[in-house]
């Protein structure tokens, strides 16, 4: 059986399959942050080769957020006029789409290790590694304004017709920081338990909620392990995710490490961070989300078969393969709807013997 493309419902989203394109920097955009005619193509041809959900790569919430100066952003109506029509092809073309909400914070301009135009920010003023630049640790007002900035940004993206939006808070970035230990050093409601260490998270959560509309998911990235002694581990990404339940989070998208030059992965293979998003689905009883080296299409669909996660993302498969949809649904037996310019294409119907 082919749960892959098996339909996803969540809130009004409905998934055609349960294949979800993972958010990935293309650094492509102008320093205005706008999207332009390569994220309409690159994106587009996604949705073309039956991919059921787009999320779109890491897009900042306001300039000093973003991992380069060629990021996109969602911090103006420009920007948002611009992603309304990569928008609005995915659609007729079948495919969801989501864009993933983010501060890249003490990683901000992470080509020149955060010598950008602007000093990047931090919960502590603790820099990624020792030749990085130091970020300012934020204050109250600052922490108010980036909550607001992501609001603003989920404002936006429910105005172009997104299905959903993804919260970045892994990877290193702004509110993985807050999250982990090793790069939250804070004596205030910010720092210490992991209340206190969620609280920004929690925040943002909130005021995505209000400003993104109801009847649509709101899904949160995060890194279930630091992969470094004594940093954010796996026990307190469980205890997170019941939290997030909550709060009201419809899905966690499952992946790790980014906040420590001193990682190390112990499992580095196919399917290496699946267990994570396994544990987090069991324990905390929310959707996941599985990411990492998932390539052929009878491991995504075993992965959901087994209960594993609930969607599967894939990140470079599908900048090798676009079409890999398409392909998987023929190699598992499945029968899907192709664009009518590719007809010509589809693969033969196997003989009957």
């Amino acid at each position: 059986m082919a749960q892959l493309f098996d339909p996803f419902v969540q809130r009004t989203m409905t998934l055609r399959n349960r294949i979800v394109m993972a958010p990935m920097c293309m650094y492509s955009a102008g320093t205005d942050g706008v999207p332009n005619q390569w994220h309409l193509v690159h994106y587009g041809t996604r949705a073309v080769g039956g991919t059921g959900l787009i999320i779109a790569e890491a897009t900042a919430v306001e300039p000093r957020g973003r991992i380069s100066e060629h990021d996109l952003g969602l911090w103006n109506d420009q920007q948002a006029e611009a992603y309304a029509e990569v928008v609005r092809f995915c659609h007729q073309y079948g495919a969801a789409f989501s864009i993933q909400l983010a501060h890249a914070g003490r990683k901000a301009w992470s080509d020149q290790k955060g010598a950008g135009p602007e000093q990047p920010v931090a919960p502590s003023a603790l820099p990624y590694d020792n030749d990085w630049q130091t970020p300012a640790e934020l204050g109250q007002a600052d922490i108010d304004r980036i909550v607001a900035a992501f609001g603003a940004a989920a404002r936006r993206a429910g105005e172009i017709g997104c299905d959903a939006v993804e919260i970045h808070a892994a990877h290193g970035y702004l509110l993985h920081e807050f999250l982990s230990p090793l790069s939250n050093h804070r004596t205030d409601e910010y720092g210490g338990s992991l209340e206190n260490r969620s609280r920004l998270l929690k925040r943002v959560f909130e005021a995505v909620r209000k400003q993104f509309p109801a009847d649509r998911p709101i899904w949160v990235r995060i890194s279930a392990t630091d992969w470094v002694p004594g940093g954010w581990d796996i026990e307190e990404s469980v205890a997170l995710a019941l939290m997030m339940k909550e709060w009201g989070v419809d899905l966690v998208d499952v992946s790790t490490g980014g906040n420590s030059p001193l990682q190390k992965i112990t499992n580095l293979g196919p399917g290496y961070q699946v267990p994570f998003a396994e544990r987090i689905r069991r324990e905390a009883g929310i959707p996941t989300g599985a990411v990492g080296l998932i390539t052929e299409p009878n491991q995504a669909n075993q992965i959901l078969q087994e209960g594993r996660a609930d969607v599967v993302l894939l990140g470079r498969e599908l900048l090798r393969n676009p079409y890999f949809p398409l392909a998987a649904a023929h190699q598992l037996g499945h029968e899907v709807k192709w664009p009518v310019q590719y007809e010509r294409g589809r693969f033969p119907k196997p003989k009957q013997s």
